[in-house]
């Protein structure tokens, strides 16, 4: 969650014991000096199963490379503070993968690959990992059981590296910075020192931009995959709501929460997607979901944006203005337009939406989320099957930060008002139903939708940063002049050479069209390859293969 203003384009939008029987096994390894390793801060997914499936390194020495990057730069080094914990499992489920691969063949294109998950998605406790959203209120606790979209992940063979940092609860707390919360600490970006990177998917963004895992997993409410995304320079797909399951994540409200993949390409994004996606009958917004589940993969068409007609909602920039957007992003961003017109699209431009006025002004996402967070947490403590806090409610909680302020509240990070704001709530009355109904039409009926059909429009594009939108693609740097900003009490933005990016929207389920439009501009500029983090590890399979 980042802001409460954009309720909008939240509502409506489409955008991984055996170890010894493993290791007897007779690999076919070429030797270093026939054949060259993945750099593994750029590497695809499909390269790495390239890699797998000719034998020149395996998941375990996949696991022990990544492990050794983020001893690297986590805690020691930049201190980046990307990830919480690592899975003391992973190097048995990687054996374990690793001999399946032998026996019986890849399960599908995660079968092997190490991903990251945000620490309020739910893994199953004898894993050896918790699932806190940064809280040490749930630290120790005992879910029911894997969340939805790790069941998906598990069953295709990826194998659970670790948790990423994030904003705690998922920015739901309070006044705080992004990337903050007790159990991680101050999360921050690489392309910069000390640089907002974002939130609430700060850790899983950080990690995934300098290669710390294959890929990643956020979750958004209000922008917490985009806006990561945009700041670290990465491919980021904010499903559609009910795309995805949301069950065994901690949530913040079951009508915005969305769960979707962090990539270094779009390409990665898609691939992860068609694993994750789908029915669950844990989550019943995700049974309305069209069938059967698309494969993304099939949505890479670098041509794509030759005879689409993209929209600008400038009216948006107005607004947005008032908010400090900086002039170097609008002028990347009108080069943009001017790409997509030479790739073959139609700019309309303007193309306004005819509620933007309105959702400026609107409080009316706050109502809901309060409403909803404060049911939801309440269920979610209830559903423990152990927690050793002794937290059992938003009301618990509060009272614990109170109690642990050496945790809970630092010099800087004191600020519970969102909860206190939530705790306050009565629950769902009619001024809850009015404010959700209202938020639909806003977002949806007067919003996105109407813009597409007023103008004839496959999908509308804006800068990613402080919009929720689908999916968000790089599309430039901050000058090294740029003026340096304050983003909370240890963390700053902008910053020179510090990322932003593009992204497209359009209705519910457009995840296809819009794959296809980010995919189609990724490839034509590949803005992402133009500049590196200042911080990143040095380890590569080379140094672990073998060793």
């Amino acid at each position: 969650m980042l802001t409460s203003k954009a309720i909008w384009l939240s509502l409506g939008l489409a955008l991984l014991a055996v170890v010894q029987l493993v290791a007897a096994q007779e690999w076919p390894f070429a030797t270093e000096e026939t054949e060259s390793f993945p750099d593994l801060y750029e590497v695809s997914v499909l390269e790495l199963q390239a890699g797998l499936d000719a034998g020149q390194f395996t998941s375990v020495d996949l696991v022990k490379t990544y492990f050794a990057r983020i001893e690297e730069v986590n805690l020691q080094g930049p201190g980046l503070r990307a990830v919480i914990e690592m899975n003391p499992s992973a190097l048995a489920e990687a054996a374990a993968l690793d001999l399946e691969r032998l026996t019986s063949g890849p399960r599908s294109l995660l079968h092997g690959i190490p991903i990251l998950l945000k620490d309020n998605i739910g893994t199953i406790a004898s894993e050896g990992m918790n699932t806190t959203a940064g809280s040490y209120s749930l630290l120790g606790s005992i879910v029911p059981g894997d969340a939805g979209v790790v069941k998906k992940l598990r069953a295709a063979g990826a194998i659970i590296l670790g948790k990423a940092n994030l904003s705690e609860f998922a920015h739901f707390r309070g006044n705080l910075a992004s990337g903050w919360s007790g159990r991680g600490g101050q999360c921050t970006n690489a392309y910069y020192p000390m640089a907002d990177p974002c939130g609430s998917s700060s850790g899983s963004a950080v990690a995934a931009s300098i290669g710390l895992a294959a890929v990643t997993l956020g979750t958004e409410t209000d922008g917490s995959i985009t806006c990561p995304a945009d700041h670290n320079n990465l491919a980021g797909i904010k499903p559609t709501v009910g795309l995805t399951s949301r069950a065994g994540v901690i949530p913040i409200s079951e009508h915005q929460d969305t769960v979707g993949p962090l990539t270094r390409s779009v390409s990665d994004a898609a691939i992860v997607l068609s694993v994750i996606a789908g029915p669950d009958p844990n989550d019943n917004f995700t049974l309305a979901q069209p069938s059967p589940v698309p494969d993304f993969a099939q949505a890479l068409n670098s041509s794509a944006l030759c005879g689409a007609r993209i929209g600008v909602p400038r009216q948006m920039f107005l607004n947005a203005t008032i908010s400090g957007i900086d002039p170097s992003v609008m002028v990347a961003f009108e080069a943009a337009l001017e790409t997509m017109k030479a790739m073959g699209a139609t700019i309309v431009d303007p193309a306004d939406m005819p509620s933007a006025d309105e959702i400026a002004l609107s409080n009316n996402e706050t109502i809901v989320l309060d409403v909803d967070f404060k049911v939801q947490i309440n269920a979610w403590y209830q559903s423990l099957l152990y927690n050793p806090s002794g937290v059992a409610n938003l009301s618990g909680l509060i009272a614990f930060d109170d109690a642990y302020p050496s945790l809970e509240e630092p010099t800087g990070y004191t600020d519970q008002s969102i909860l206190i704001e939530s705790e306050a709530t009565t629950g769902f009355n009619s001024t809850y139903y009015q404010a959700l109904a209202f938020d639909k039409d806003l977002g949806a009926t007067r919003g996105i939708d109407a813009a597409l059909s007023m103008y004839g429009l496959d999908a509308l594009v804006l800068p990613a940063g402080g919009y929720t939108t689908v999916p968000a693609v790089p599309l430039g740097f901050y000058p090294s002049n740029v003026t340096i900003g304050s983003a909370g009490p240890n963390t700053v933005y902008p910053a020179p050479g510090v990322p932003f990016g593009l992204s497209f929207f359009a209705s519910a389920f457009s995840e296809m069209k819009l794959i296809s439009y980010a995919y189609s501009y990724e490839q034509k500029t590949m803005t992402r390859l133009m500049r590196k983090a200042y911080a990143y590890p040095s380890t590569q399979l080379v140094d672990i293969v073998g060793k």
